[in-house]
């Protein structure tokens, strides 16, 4: 991991999320870069973050952006080859009842990167458990298996892999790929109506300090059904109070 992407949408935000990508960086040698839209008011923001942060012996690279939010940072990831961009459930706080503001979710719904959403006011700490969750076996992109392999040899973490069969999982999507199987440390499956309500029932038995999903690239994957719905998520929909890593299959 050698480039990581903050956006910032407000200070408190800002603040957290440059804070928790310093300490991940300090660990990679990465190098991190800060980006908002470019006008007076977020110009302002962003500075205040950063004179707030402590960045310690990490280099931060401030780089507002013009335009479209979204156009910009997949302008700004394709030409500093971005391995991981880290941001917050919500830009700015709304509605107790969503989990997923539509900033984040147009973020996660546009760009292939790998995305780390960090709650809010969570502070950095090493991952020893991570929980991968998904419905379908395969990972049809080395990039995102390499990702989840990345993290794993990073914090020296055990993977608990939980495969959720919901009644459209298909027999021949059941079947876990080799590579994957072994980087694991422990596999369940579990049958429920959803993915979500699979990772409610075994969640606090296996106690992950990370919780992983897979973004996938066809229409009727879990993510991208949730993303279908509107232009939020509902934490009755999908909801985490740990960090979130989504990793993307490449369109």
């Amino acid at each position: 991991m050698k480039n990581i992407l903050v956006p910032v949408g407000s200070i408190e935000t800002g603040i957290n999320n440059l804070r928790y990508a310093t300490s991940l960086a300090a660990l990679t040698n990465a190098r991190i870069y800060v980006t908002c839209i470019k006008t007076m008011a977020t110009e302002l923001i962003l500075k205040e973050v950063l004179e707030n942060v402590n960045t310690q012996d990490v280099q931060v690279v401030s780089k507002p952006i013009s335009g479209d939010i979204f156009e910009g940072i997949t302008q700004l990831s394709d030409t500093l080859k971005i391995d991981l961009i880290i941001l917050s459930p919500q830009s700015i706080e709304i509605k107790d009842e969503i989990y997923l503001g539509n900033v984040t979710t147009k973020i996660i719904r546009e760009t292939t990167i790998p995305l780390l959403v960090v709650p809010k006011d969570y502070l950095f700490r090493k991952f020893d458990s991570i929980l991968f969750a998904f419905k379908n076996a395969t990972i049809e992109t080395k990039h995102a298996s390499d990702t989840l392999k990345g993290f794993i040899d990073m914090f020296h973490a055990t993977l608990h892999l939980l495969q959720v069969i919901t009644p459209d999982t298909a027999e021949n999507d059941r079947s876990l790929q080799p590579d994957l199987k072994a980087l694991a440390n422990s596999y369940r499956f579990s049958e429920n109506a959803t993915v979500f309500q699979g990772i409610v029932e075994h969640f606090n038995d296996i106690n992950p300090e990370l919780l992983c999903v897979l973004r996938r690239k066809q229409h009727n994957g879990f993510f991208r059904k949730l993303l279908r719905q509107g232009e939020v998520i509902f934490k009755k929909q999908f909801y985490t109070t740990k960090p979130l890593l989504v990793l993307k299959e490449q369109e």
